[in-house]
């Protein structure tokens, strides 16, 4: 439009101003007319939609009239601050500090990210340092090796994750994990990471006994690492470009790996393609995480179980986490992943009035289809091609849910983890890296 001289103007709401002026400078577009309006986010009630379109009208058809400036005819993008190689010199205090008030971190404390740490984490993989892996949105920034690695000595991992960050930065890039939505979105979907193959037992990341609580270094380095280049190299800071209305403590880290050794049925990697001795990692993106107590160990309890405690309110994907013992009950009794994947869908069902589109709400996750006009009219909560069944976890019998409108990692999501050559060096060297716990 204005390649014809005719002005547009954005409409915006005055709790995302700071995320505007973040696309705007990013685009290059600092002439960009704006004006702000006050509809309460999302809102629904007409009377005050209305209301807060009546307010800017006037300021909405000045901006539409007013004839375009020198400096929005040809703007002039604002240059980057240009930062020399070493940034700061000082204690380990004072550089947590300076990194801190950066903007830099993720609230917790920071390693260093020194030449010698960084050249350190460069050796575990075979990419030179300026090898450009992905761009990530919104900010387009460049992920190149070396750039991977400084977030992720920030992050306290280990040179043998290097590997695991490049295949999972190919991950969340991929077109078909639609991060540009996920990443900023006011859902506070947190990226879920699952690792495959051969190389959780090289990291030791952790499939077993407390699979998402804290203790075990490469489920939280690897997940921390993911969300400082989301964050520093995407450039998604909450609440300039992440607008999660929450927020979700899962995105501090939400790294697991499948208990493939436990577990009766063939490991996620392998049903989506991959061969078993194949490593991967895959992301989704859940918002919501439940664990159930199921009414009894015997089959038909579990399902009962898994029938009647789905979300009516969150629809989409659907990501089943069971712990071995459970797995191996349902497997004894004759249930494949598949079977698993119908029954659900096929039983876990509400009633059309518990569903927010029964009402009239529009948006939503992936899972669209006609409501009912009467509302006791019973409708399937899941599809089977939408939901994952993933063993993991130790002895017990708590299920855990990862809901949400893209809560499963697809074929496309899921990436090969090329190691480098020099990979059982590295192995052996930090193999001892792993807790060893006083006896009380």
């Amino acid at each position: 439009m204005e390649s014809k001289n005719k002005p547009v103007a954005a409409l915006i709401n005055r709790d995302f101003t700071r995320v505007v002026e973040s696309t705007v400078h990013s685009r290059g577009m600092p002439g960009l007319r704006t004006v702000v309006e006050t509809i309460p986010c999302e809102c629904s009630v007409l009377a005050e939609i209305e209301k807060g379109v009546s307010a800017v009208m006037d300021n909405l058809i000045a901006a539409l009239t007013r004839p375009l400036t020198e400096e929005e005819k040809s703007p002039k993008p604002k240059e980057a601050e240009k930062l020399a190689r070493i940034i700061f010199k000082g204690t380990l205090n004072e550089i947590d500090r300076f990194f801190y008030r950066r903007g830099w971190t993720d609230g917790l404390p920071v390693m260093p990210p020194t030449e010698e740490a960084v050249a350190e984490m460069l050796t575990g993989t075979d990419l030179p340092p300026d090898y450009l892996v992905a761009e990530i949105v919104p900010r387009n920034g460049k992920a190149t090796v070396e750039k991977i690695a400084i977030n992720a000595v920030m992050a306290g991992c280990l040179p043998t994750y290097m590997p695991v960050l490049i295949a999972a930065v190919q991950a969340l890039t991929d077109l078909d994990t639609s991060f540009g939505v996920w990443g900023v979105s006011t859902g506070s979907w947190a990226p879920f990471w699952i690792i495959n193959g051969p190389v959780r037992k090289d990291l030791h990341i952790n499939s077993g006994s407390g699979t998402f609580s804290p203790g075990d270094r490469a489920n939280a380095a690897i997940g921390r690492a993911m969300g400082l280049i989301i964050k520093n190299i995407g450039g998604i800071r909450k609440g300039v470009e992440d607008m999660g209305c929450l927020g979700n403590p899962g995105k501090y880290t939400l790294v697991m790996a499948e208990n493939e050794e436990e577990s009766p049925w063939e490991p996620l990697h392998v049903e989506l393609g991959f061969n078993r001795g194949d490593s991967t990692i895959g992301v989704a993106f859940p918002n919501t995480y439940t664990q159930m107590q199921p009414y009894g160990t015997d089959d038909q309890s579990i399902l009962r179980t898994l029938m009647y405690n789905l979300l009516p309110a969150v629809r989409g994907g659907y990501s089943l986490i069971l712990p071995p013992a459970i797995a191996r009950t349902l497997a004894a009794s004759g249930w494949s992943k598949q079977d698993l994947r119908t029954f659900i869908a096929e039983n876990g069902r509400a009633a059309a009035y518990e569903l927010g589109s029964f009402w009239g709400q529009r948006a939503g996750g992936l899972y669209r289809e006609k409501v009912p006009m009467i509302a006791s009219d019973s409708v399937s909560l899941l599809r089977p091609e939408l939901t994952r069944i993933i063993v993991a976890g130790g002895p017990g019998v708590f299920m855990g849910q990862l809901i949400g409108s893209w809560a499963i990692p697809t074929r496309k999501t899921l990436k090969k983890i090329e190691l480098p050559k020099n990979w059982d060096t590295l192995v052996k060297k930090y193999r001892d890296m792993v807790p060893v716990y006083a006896r009380y």
